[in-house]
């Protein structure tokens, strides 16, 4: 029998644990940023609907999650922290009511921005049963901050990161490549932005590339000429290698891309949108993780061994990645399915 190299799966574990979202849009936003399609319209009134409104319905769902059932409640789309009155304690204490033992809630997060967080408001926030604080950081590179609008810069996106971690916060952080002044550079600011978030110690990241929406500041831009979207391959490529920076840092992605909605893809004017782009990511985070591996080693194997689970992300979007593994001497015929959790070269 040819001896087998084992290569475990580069990714790090994820929890398992289920996420249920509390949709609160444009909630506690401070101004509209460029790529941002929020109606022009809406305004306090607006907030003054949807905040009850998403508290009743979380109740209605926290009082009928049956017996044993559990998850992580997380608050998004708006910027919880900045939300109106009290607002976010009182949908915290909603939790922390469903949080005794054997209760539903296991944990809790939230997203808001950078220029949204105290020490002050976040221990309140952390002392009343939250968890983890996203930020929608979106880049770090102060060009691009500045061309959309954010409010905020470099340093304090980071003195943010630094106050999560030192309230004794989970910190997540959300990065948008593709911004305007962010080109496909695979040295550029998207690699920068990576690793500048990975050395805030983060436990998760999300990477959603940069979509061109109607009734926006950037849809204006982009119709003057005056912006290019990333391409799809384009963003796979560097979300691939965003990804694989990511697993190697032992950093989990729990999100590539925007998850498909219905109508979604019939309102994006340009921008990389495709309901595959996280599997092309990881198809391409697996290819440099093993091409590396042979190359650092001079090894030609005779065949690769896959884990069931991954053999999707091996073969690509479509079997898009088979030329890639042909050129490598492996085709489709020396790419087999094994009964083990890890990667297996076999050699001649």
């Amino acid at each position: 029998m040819s001896p087998v190299l084992r290569i475990p799966h580069p990714a790090p574990p994820r929890s398992g644990r289920k996420l249920a979202p509390v949709f609160l849009p444009y909630a506690g936003c401070p101004n509209r940023c460029v790529y941002c399609a929020q109606p022009l319209a809406t305004g306090a009134a607006a907030a003054q609907d949807l905040l009850p409104r998403a508290w009743e319905e979380l109740k209605n769902l926290l009082d009928q999650t049956p017996p044993g059932d559990s998850f992580e409640l997380g608050f998004f789309g708006g910027t919880f922290t900045a939300l109106p009155g009290d607002w976010a304690e009182r949908f915290l204490d909603l939790a922390a009511a469903f949080r005794a033992p054997g209760g539903p809630v296991a944990a809790v997060r939230c997203s808001t921005r950078p220029d949204a967080v105290d020490p002050e408001r976040l221990a309140r926030l952390r002392d009343r049963g939250l968890d983890l604080v996203e930020l929608g950081v979106q880049s770090f590179d102060p060009d691009c901050l500045a061309a959309t609008g954010r409010g905020y810069g470099r340093e304090q996106a980071l003195a943010a990161c630094a106050a999560v971690r030192e309230a004794g916060l989970g910190l997540g952080v959300q990065l948008m490549p593709g911004l305007p002044g962010m080109a496909p550079d695979p040295a550029g600011p998207c690699a920068a932005d990576v690793a500048l978030a990975l050395a805030q110690q983060p436990a998760a990241l999300r990477l959603y590339p940069c979509l061109v929406l109607p009734d926006t500041a950037l849809a204006r831009t982009w119709a003057a000429g005056n912006y290019l979207p990333w391409s799809v391959a384009q963003a796979a490529d560097l979300m691939g290698h965003a990804l694989l920076s990511c697993w190697r840092a032992g950093v989990p992605v729990i999100r590539l891309g925007l998850a498909p909605q219905p109508g979604l893809s019939g309102q994006i004017l340009a921008g990389p949108w495709h309901p595959a782009l996280g599997q092309m990511a990881r198809s391409r985070a697996l290819l440099e993780h093993l091409t590396g591996f042979l190359a650092d080693r001079n090894l030609r194997p005779a065949r690769l061994l896959t884990p069931r689970s991954a053999l999707s992300d091996i073969l690509g979007h479509r079997r898009e990645m088979l030329p890639a593994w042909n050129g490598l001497g492996l085709a489709e015929n020396r790419i087999r399915v094994w009964d083990q959790p890890d990667f297996g070269l076999e050699l001649d």
